[in-house]
């Protein structure tokens, strides 16, 4: 059985089917209609909701923290524990919430489809700010489209929402929300369970790894937007399932002298003050990395596990060294990220073997990283390049070239490595290096980009990173081609 609060009703779910998506759940089972489904695939926002959770902060103090998801990509088993809030829950005693309200008055809906969503990306934006703030209203609004309204409004309507916000029935119930989330807080392994199907959610990764030998045949879900595409775009049936978002052991984030390491359920949004303070370039890309409500939900260790040849944060953890802990039983074992990759979707993992942790080293001050894509949010590479030097008196000691979308997986450029190794630092190295790239690689051509376009785009982010490490004030980097 799972135990969830949706809004302050509390739902006990055991016989239900684990493929079912939360936007099912709360359109098809209990009559909420007003979340809407524009793609399915965690694009348009128009299903977006709300997810309240415990949450000690920095000072010690517990509180909710509400966070707003794709509900076409989220499984009900992921509830167990949360509170579920969607646009039905904020209209209270007849009155409009304030969010709902500045919508109205500043004229943010036409057709009104995608207006559900754009609601609940407000209000968790206005639970989790303190002032109006441009760049935290884009940022929370990138994941909502809007096809006729267009967004000054709805920025407005932003803009309105989080000046002199007003208290609502969320703040004024919250010492009783957290009461009844404590009582409702998962203490044993928990499951859905339709008969032919399961999902499995333990508490522990000593849980995890008896129930994954168990049942060596189930998917691993963490944040699933990638997993749930199995489901909302092909159609396919995942008879067993087992849920990891639960474990707070790998949900932490450790900072060491000299490594950082990262529990591989920890939410990407999770990820970004420690890796942003580490290598701004990483946190940068974090930013352009999907939708808030995808950070929200997708975890590091998911983006790595997926073995997708276009995931971004591989080529740069590839590039800083990194190694990753994979868990069988009661075994650990450590092994370079470059080496978990062996063929398109092909990984090192053992049947029954998870990742438990992302160890990132510190320290590697000429990191720089670089996405290449058709528009500049929400969007996949077509190329993205990591790029780590080390250099003594002008000559380079060690050099760590990575790319992701050059090749069926991530992947070190070992023959553009070996021309830079040893040589001084400068332009007619360079271009020894962007032409000793055409031996590493032999990418494909697809919708996004033209094998010839993508050649010429990692010698280019070659040249572009040559030219910022001699003129470091030029602030160009992640950037996005068109």
């Amino acid at each position: 059985m799972i135990q969830f609060l949706l809004n302050q009703e509390l739902r006990s779910e055991h016989a239900l089917d684990p493929n079912l998506t939360v936007l099912n759940y709360l359109r098809e089972h209990v009559g909420k209609s007003g979340t809407k489904e524009g793609c399915a695939s965690g694009d348009c926002g128009a299903c977006t909701v709300v997810v309240g959770e415990l949450h000690t902060d920095e000072r010690g103090v517990e509180q909710i923290r509400y966070r707003s998801l794709n509900s076409c990509l989220t499984f009900v088993s992921s509830l167990h524990g949360k509170q579920l809030i969607s646009v039905e829950d904020l209209k209270h005693q007849g009155q409009l919430h304030s969010v709902q309200q500045a919508m109205v008055e500043c004229h943010g809906s036409q057709c009104g489809f995608c207006t559900p969503g754009f609601v609940m990306s407000l209000f968790a934006l206005q639970k989790n700010s303190d002032a109006p703030d441009s760049q935290k209203a884009h940022e929370a609004l990138a994941g909502n489209l809007c096809r006729c309204t267009g967004y000054r409004p709805i920025l407005a309507a932003a803009e309105q929402a989080c000046c002199n916000k007003p208290q609502d029935q969320f703040d004024s119930r919250e010492a009783q929300t957290i009461a009844r989330l404590k009582a409702i807080a998962p203490t044993q392994t928990g499951e859905l369970n339709s008969g032919d199907k399961r999902c499995l959610v333990p508490l522990t990764v000593a849980d995890l790894a008896d129930l994954y030998d168990a049942y060596p045949q189930a998917r691993l879900l963490a944040g699933g937007t990638d997993l749930a595409l199995e489901v909302t775009q092909f159609h396919r049936t995942l008879p067993v399932m087992i849920y990891v978002g639960n474990i707070e052991e790998m949900k932490r984030i450790e900072d060491f002298d000299d490594r950082l390491e990262i529990g591989a359920a920890t939410a990407l949004s999770d990820c970004y003050t420690a890796l942003h303070h580490e290598y701004p370039d990483f946190g940068e890309l974090l930013h352009r990395f999907a939708s808030l409500q995808i950070r929200n939900q997708g975890t590091l260790g998911g983006n790595i596990g997926n073995a997708s040849p276009i995931g971004d944060s591989p080529p740069l953890l590839i590039a800083l060294g990194a190694q990753i802990v994979l868990c069988k039983g009661n075994t650990r074992r450590t092994l370079a990220l470059e080496d978990y990759f062996i063929d398109y979707r092909v990984t090192a993992r053992q049947d029954s073997e998870f990742i438990e942790t992302i160890i990132v080293p510190k320290g590697h001050t000429l990191f720089r990283a670089y996405k290449v894509s058709k528009r500049l949010d929400d969007d996949i590479s077509a190329v993205c390049a990591a790029f780590n030097l080390k250099m003594e008196n002008g000559v380079i000691s060690e050099a760590r070239v990575a790319f992701g979308g050059m090749a069926a997986t991530p992947k070190r450029a070992k023959s553009c490595e070996a021309v830079l190794v040893g040589a001084t630092w400068n332009s007619a190295t360079v271009e020894k290096a962007c032409a000793a790239l055409a031996e590493d690689f032999t990418p494909l051509s697809d919708f996004r980009a033209s094998k010839e376009y993508r050649l010429l785009s990692a010698q280019n982010l070659l040249r572009k990173y040559f030219i910022e490490l001699q003129t470091p004030h030029i602030e160009t980097r992640v950037t996005a081609y068109v």
